[in-house]
């Protein structure tokens, strides 16, 4: 057996992207042509890695690879909870994948990772132990067993910071070999070295100031910097020749983020499939993951590290706290000055809460402190409340105490959200990240207001306002003087800010938007997002007000305790004017539509486009076999029909029916001619591309699938130069494992490389 280990990890994260008060992910103009970055970097990244593509040496695909089966991974909890939404096929590969690699190595490649991707170092000794719960708790909700190692964010470490997961139970981390210090043979003197002389095939352990011990990893430095900046994703030959020139006896890692396969480098997953795929097939290299080789090779030598330091600042951690000069490169004579500002104002911000917290929750919760450390099971699975309630909750609490401890306990969630790492590690204050954190840091203000902080809210929002004024984001061209931190604060995140009318008038238009021919109040409303739910029932007595809907809002938090009704009065939108729509509660103040932030304004603008476009697909759909039908023979000279852009809005649906339907009929050559003769505009062959797959997995679905329609659907697009993705198709094609005639037909047509 050889002494050669090899293990890629990939560090897989987005940040907390989630509205605070709806728990979605709103959209996000910077990820345009997605609807939001979570989705475009899944499409690019993590997707493909779940299935990615093996080419012969024709270019057709012989097999689709789990990589995750074969790597070692750590995704963050926020990222998997979406995934978990939104992205469900991939988020089950990537659980199968870690029951894969255990049942094969004993060990499974996942591992834990901070739940809200805090600079451990710089969090106070109780954040860090809630940190860690919380990814522990998360962890075993969705793996269904204990984690073996935990990724600390940026791989930023200390003393304390270890001693938070040794305490949590974690056998092993890795870090950057430039944070080790010195090491040592049991007993013996220690060694200085650097990343040049540190022997990174062996796994170290780290003492601990309590007596317990934590085993360290440290990944190879110039094959992970080569993977994630020098473009040796391009070849995966190239890719391959290195990683088994680097193995050596011992274990060789390398760690990058795991965007660089897909998103970083288009195809860069296939390259990674490719070298899985020869390191399985080399007998002198052997693929594990860190938890397999530290069960079969326990750390003899001892380290020490530099204090504190990570991976992607050479000042420590100062990138998240100070104007270190570490910055993406992008903009040459910006600075970052505006970093400690903001981390001063959130942490000031953090202290009072906690301060709240001591003196509010003990009569609510048996054991504030453990049970704070114990909701993470809660928010992994917001099933288990009941079960938290009746061990934390104090006995006997009225209705209304119970809800502010629950209010307590998100106060402390949002608060922790607001200190992700994104919001320092770029260049500047005026950007999307430090945005979602103070539109967290806004949320925890509002539940601290409600469970009777000091001063209330404003009294925060104000403290926190004020010391962001010692902020400012660079010059640019629509800011040319920058912007303030508090100014940031006021125009950008506190229009985000979530109240009952807000919600209300969120899912009527949400609602509208997906039908906007059905006359208002006609129906009851029912809009649920994951962290509330919003029910408008309407009234049938007359209104006043000409124009103006009646009802009842009935608003109820994920977190709380029972829903909380209000009287409402709403002016719809009209088909010419939706934003002057507007609403009131309980006789209260206005809200118009117009008011709303940005981001739900376009959440409402993409539903209605979404159902737009449903409807004008079944209308074509259905007018495609009259088109096909009045198509005549060309004439004369041309090479197209008469007046070609009035077919424009038809080509994907008549591209469809020729596709589907076609034979070698006159008018099927016109048409054909048609459909060909000129260029396509973008969207009508994302269109059609789409149209083709749901076509396709439809025949797929049935219990006995007609092959020979398939391969008709895929040959017919290839006669048509249509070019479709056909990437869902081919993903379910494999899961069937073709065996008849006609299917190996049918997946060969498909691109796929058959006997």
């Amino acid at each position: 057996m050889t002494d050669r280990h090899l293990c890629i990890h990939g560090h897989f994260y987005q940040p907390p992207r989630e509205d605070p008060w709806l728990g979605v992910v709103l959209p996000e103009g910077s990820a345009a042509p997605r609807r939001d970055w979570n989705q475009r970097i899944t499409r690019e990244s993590y997707a493909p890695l779940s299935r990615a593509r093996l080419l012969d040496a024709q270019g057709r695909i012989r097999a689709l690879v789990n990589a995750y089966e074969f790597i070692s991974f750590n995704f963050g909890p926020t990222l998997l909870a979406w995934m978990a939404r939104q992205a469900p096929d991939t988020y089950e590969l990537i659980l199968e994948a870690d029951r894969a690699s255990r049942a094969r190595l004993g060990f499974g490649n996942a591992m834990a990772q901070i739940r809200h991707h805090t600079i451990m170092p710089l969090a106070s000794a109780e954040d860090k132990r809630v940190e860690t719960a919380w990814a522990v708790q998360d962890f075993e909700a969705r793996y269904g067993r204990s984690p073996d190692g935990l990724w600390l964010p940026e791989a930023a470490a200390d003393t304390a910071s270890l001693e938070a997961l040794a305490e949590a139970g974690i056998a092993y981390t890795v870090l950057a070999p430039r944070q080790a210090a010195a090491v040592a043979d049991p007993g013996g003197p220690w060694q200085p070295v650097t990343e040049a002389t540190l022997d990174i095939t062996t796994p170290y352990r780290a003492e601990l100031p309590s007596g317990r011990s934590i085993a360290i990893f440290f990944y190879h430095g110039a094959l992970s910097q080569a993977v994630a900046f020098e473009r040796l994703l391009t070849d995966g030959g190239a890719f391959w020749n290195r990683l088994r020139a680097a193995a050596a006896p011992g274990l060789v890692c390398l760690a990058t983020d795991g965007e660089t396969y897909g998103h970083h480098f288009t195809f860069g997953e296939m390259a990674l499939a490719w070298c899985l795929d020869q390191a399985q097939a080399d007998p002198t290299v052997r693929l594990t993951n860190f938890a397999a080789h530290l069960a079969a090779h326990p750390p003899v030598r001892l380290v020490q590290l530099h204090e504190p330091s990570s991976w992607s600042c050479v000042h420590g951690v100062e990138r998240w706290r100070a104007d270190c000069g570490c910055n993406s490169g992008e903009h040459p004579g910006w600075t970052q000055a505006w970093r400690g500002p903001l981390r001063e104002a959130l942490a000031a911000l953090k202290t009072r809460l906690d301060a709240h917290y001591a003196q509010a929750a003990p009569a609510l919760l048996r054991d504030p402190a453990t049970a704070l450390r114990d909701y993470g099971r809660v928010i992994a699975e917001p099933a288990g409340r009941d079960a938290f309630a009746a061990t934390h909750l104090a006995p006997g609490l009225e209705p209304a105490a119970r809800q502010q401890a629950w209010d307590l306990l998100a106060m402390q969630r949002h608060a922790l959200a607001s200190f992700a790492s994104c919001a320092w590690f770029f260049d500047d204050l005026d950007r999307i990240e430090p945005v979602n954190a103070l539109t967290n840091a806004l949320r925890a203000c509002e539940l601290a207001g409600r469970t009777g902080v000091p001063g209330g809210a404003q009294a925060l929002e104000a403290a926190l306002e004020q010391a962001l004024a010692q902020a400012r984001s660079n010059p640019t061209p629509r800011q040319p003087l920058g912007r303030t931190g508090d100014a940031i604060l006021r125009q950008e995140a506190r229009p985000r800010h979530g109240t009952p009318a807000s919600l209300a008038l969120h899912a009527l238009l949400l609602a509208w938007a997906q039908n906007p021919d059905l006359p208002p109040g006609s129906t009851p409303v029912d809009q649920p997002w994951p962290d509330v739910r919003v029910t408008v029932h309407w009234n049938t007595a007359p209104v006043a007000q000409p124009g103006a809907l009646a009802g009842t809002a009935r608003i109820v938090h994920t977190h709380g305790e029972a829903a909380v009704a209000y009287a409402l009065l709403w002016e719809p939108p009209t088909a010419t004017a939706p934003w002057a729509s507007r609403l009131r509660l309980d006789n209260g103040p206005w809200l118009a539509a117009a008011d709303l932030p940005w981001n739900k304004r376009q959440d409402i603008t993409l539903a209605f486009a979404a159902a737009s476009a449903a409807t004008q697909r079944a209308t074509l759909a259905a007018r495609a076999a009259t088109a096909r039908a009045l198509t005549l023979p060309l004439a004369e000279a041309q090479t197209t029909q008469n007046q070609t852009d009035h077919w424009q809005h038809l080509l994907p649906a008549l591209a469809h029916h020729w596709i589907a339907n076609g034979t070698d009929t006159p008018e099927d050559e016109a048409l054909h001619a048609l459909l060909t003769a000129n260029p396509w505009p973008p969207a009508a062959r994302q269109e059609l591309s789409q149209t083709l797959n749901l076509a396709a997995l439809a025949l797929l679905a049935a219990p006995a699938p007609d092959w020979a329609a398939l391969t008709r659907l895929a040959t017919r697009a290839q006669a048509l130069n249509a070019q479709p993705d056909w990437w869902p198709t081919q993903n379910r094609l494999w899961t069937l494992t073709p065996i008849s005639p006609e299917a190996q037909a049918a997946a060969r047509a498909f691109g796929f490389a058959m006997p």
